[in-house]
């Protein structure tokens, strides 16, 4: 089975936990997901099946939403609710006007220091275990984009946010960084994940439903194809001889990339994973397509040779 589900997925379950479920649940080895969502955190997960554990890296690079509660006057090690505190001081009478004031500084491209407690890799170790080992660890500042951050609502000492941003933002390092320039310190409390890529809430099956609907045989109402982490590339319509070629490794001529083909991602380093292997930083992808219209694979433009050259392929196992 190929696709992508897009899995809400409750408090309380690591994103690993969702991916076992699925593969008991579905009896399939190939699965994974795009975009790691906290234990604490709720909502969109993409769930990558079979041919789509290929897009999944792609799935979020048209960013991300989500809505948040933050706690001032409490902060933590981890900058979540889950963590540690570490020190807590008075929160001020704070206008709607002087929280929103400070939020607008947060808007546009800008570096993150990721959280100790996270995912990235140093020397090739996630830096939670050494955190959690009693290390000291100062991770490097990383590019994000933060394209709206709104006020929901104020009842002291919780904020509620809406967000949207560039992938590879930790919004528990935005609730810490808050609570810095609010001066009284800050933690993530609570996450919804409303948005992951093309992806959304209201689209989005619980884990229950998913087994209900396995059992009365209807899984592919809620399948999505792989075609979807890949719809902001050009595509390129291929004819069925060219597209065979391409299909076994074959470089090909094409229409050239215009100006808006290079991989936001890509171009700006800001992504959870770099490029991939064959990949250049901010060279122009395009999806490769049939004459239906159906992507059969992703090619990187190689402007010195003025060819395409396929970097993935989502040929079926055992097809020829």
């Amino acid at each position: 089975m190929d696709g992508i589900l897009n899995i809400n997925k409750p408090v309380g379950l690591t994103s690993h936990d969702v991916v076992a479920r699925v593969r008991r649940l579905l009896q399939q080895k190939r699965v994974g997901h795009a975009g790691t969502l906290d234990p604490l955190a709720s909502g969109v997960l993409p769930v990558c099946l079979g041919l789509a554990t290929r897009v999944a890296d792609y799935l979020s690079e048209s960013g991300k939403a989500y809505q948040a509660e933050v706690m001032l006057g409490v902060e933590t090690d981890t900058y979540d609710r889950e963590g540690h505190i570490v020190s807590t001081q008075p929160v001020p009478d704070l206008s709607r006007e002087q929280i929103e004031s400070v939020l607008r500084s947060f808007i546009g491209p800008q570096l993150q220091v990721p959280p100790a407690y996270s995912a990235v890799k140093l020397q090739g170790e996630p830096a939670y275990r050494r955190a959690r080992a009693g290390e000291s660890l100062k991770l490097e500042a990383r590019p994000v984009v933060i394209e709206r951050l709104a006020l929901l609502d104020w009842q002291k000492p919780r904020l509620r946010l809406e967000i949207e941003c560039s992938k590879g933002t930790y919004i528990r390092s935005l609730a810490h960084d808050l609570g810095q320039r609010l001066g009284c310190g800050a933690h993530l409390s609570a996450l919804l994940r409303t948005r992951s890529g093309p992806l959304k809430l209201q689209e989005s099956v619980t884990l229950e439903e998913l087994a209900e609907a396995l059992a009365r045989g209807d899984l592919e109402r809620y399948l999505w194809p792989l075609d979807i982490a890949l719809q902001h590339y050009p595509a390129l319509v291929l004819d069925r001889q060219t597209l065979q070629r391409v299909l076994h490794g074959n470089s090909f001529r094409a229409p050239e990339p215009g100006p808006r083909s290079a991989s936001p991602a890509l171009a700006s380093g800001a992504g959870e994973a770099g490029p991939q292997r064959g990949e250049r930083e901010g060279a122009p992808l395009a999806r490769v397509c049939d004459e239906q219209g159906r992507t059969w694979a992703l090619a990187i433009w190689v402007p010195e040779k003025r060819l395409w050259q396929p970097t993935r392929v989502f040929r079926p196992e055992g097809s020829s």
